[in-house]
């Protein structure tokens, strides 16, 4: 999911220990997880955390050029500390040997799929990328954020269709969207909505980022669209290069899209806040903890790809119900966390950012990322999805357009969209396994 994404609220009425991250340069680009990291820490004594960094848990102070007078790293131990005590989820940590071993020793397939599965789902926290975003500063940090915002969901699908796994790839970026836009959403409008009769929320950049969205479902109506106008006749060539000048374009509205949120409409996503979170890592440890982390999902994710297979045998379903509803809860699960804790604190602008927000960079960077990608590779990779699931993306956005044009939310809306996404999903276990390219 991305963090560039995410816009918080700008309510008053929350204490700074539970405000958003401050708009000032170098911090906006990153969500709050730090906090975490922070309230992992013993008390300070002084201590001043890296390069840059105030006393923790108080203003930092800086000399007249900026920077801060005296450094005391924080000890590596505390920072390890930090990160393996950050949140619950790490207790799942163990499944990733566990993973490892059962594919050297071939176990069968569900075993191989479920314990990797479990095993990705921690690693889904993007504590290193928010660190060294704050280290790196805004420009660099919305860069990074933007290359490993869904390092995951990238991942899975890079192994996914370098082994030809098309339909796959296809089935986990259109779940992730869906489970973002209709699961994790329709959950922060229900709970929210029983604690807060109503909640409001920023309609301008909730609006901009589902109007992007509805920008991506039209780049795969027009292919489904290409196709089903010219019956008989061959256009797999056409649809490739179609796709592959389509993604080019979404591409750059991407990254316009950055240029807009963090140069001329900054305001759209400023925030009140009266503390400025600082970093805990230092910044060497940021980047190897973000490569270590990279390289264990990369091969927790090749295993799971490769028991995708026999887990459809065995249970009965088909690849696509497993790319569509099973994959997009590895690499959400900490999003779908985060959107509803922040929900239930009135922070509906920072959740409606985590939830379109990341629905929206899937669409329109991560699929068409994966054309290129495909092109590259010469996997035929295109944006034309089959009908069935083009309409599903379309009927899913329309409706979260349409719930999110009053700027208001409330429980019953929640329930539209969770009983959307449980419509979605049993259409989609009975639906046939066709392959989409």
């Amino acid at each position: 999911m991305n963090e560039l994404s995410r816009q918080p609220s700008v309510s008053s009425s929350h204490s700074a220990g539970d405000e958003p991250l401050s708009n000032t340069a170098g911090r906006r680009v990153t969500l709050r997880s730090v906090r975490s990291l922070r309230g992992t820490l013993p008390a300070t004594n002084g201590i001043i955390i890296g390069s840059g960094s105030g006393i923790l848990g108080a203003p930092a102070t800086s000399g007249a050029d900026g920077s801060s007078p005296h450094k005391k790293t924080l000890p590596l131990l505390q920072c390890l500390k930090a990160i393996l005590f950050a949140t619950k989820l790490n207790v799942l940590l163990v499944f990733i040997p566990l993973g490892i071993i059962a594919d050297k020793l071939h176990w069968p397939a569900v075993a191989i799929f479920v314990l990797n599965f479990v095993a990705i789902i921690p690693l889904a926290k993007r504590y290193a990328t928010e660190e060294i975003s704050m280290r790196l500063g805004e420009n660099l940090g919305a860069l990074l954020n933007a290359s490993f915002g869904n390092a995951v969901e990238l991942i899975l699908s890079i192994i996914a269709l370098k082994e030809g796994k098309i339909d796959v790839v296809q089935a986990s970026v259109l779940g992730s969207v869906l489970s973002n836009l209709l699961l994790v959403l329709g959950f922060c409008f229900v709970c929210g909505g029983f604690k807060y009769q109503v909640q409001r929320f920023n309609q301008t950049a909730a609006q901009m980022s589902a109007s992007l969205l509805a920008l991506a479902c039209m780049s795969l109506l027009i292919p489904a669209a290409f196709v089903a106008t010219t019956k008989g006749i061959d256009q797999t060539s056409n649809i490739q290069h179609l796709s592959y000048g389509t993604s080019i374009v979404l591409l750059v509205v991407y990254v316009l899209y950055l240029c807009f949120q963090l140069k001329t409409h900054t305001h759209l996503y400023a925030t009140e806040n009266d503390e400025e979170e600082e970093p805990v890592l230092p910044l060497w440890l940021g980047i190897a903890m973000l490569l270590i982390v990279t390289v264990v999902v990369a091969f927790c994710a090749e295993f799971l790809v490769g028991s995708i297979e026999g887990l459809s045998v065995s249970w009965g379903i088909s690849p696509t119900f497993i790319g569509l509803i099973l994959l997009p809860i590895v690499g959400n699960a900490a999003e779908h966390v985060t959107a509803v804790s922040v929900a239930m604190k009135n922070k509906m602008d920072l959740a409606i950012g985590v939830a379109i927000g990341s629905s929206m960079q899937i669409a329109l960077f991560v699929t068409p990322l994966m054309v290129i990608i495909g092109w590259i590779i010469h996997q035929p990779m295109t944006l034309f999805f089959n009908t069935f699931e083009t309409c599903v993306m379309f009927v899913s956005v329309l409706i979260v357009n349409y719930l999110i044009q009053d700027g208001e939310s409330n429980w019953l809306e929640g329930v539209m969209l969770l009983s959307t996404y449980i419509i979605i999903s049993i259409a989609f276990y009975y639906y046939p396994a066709i392959p989409s390219s």
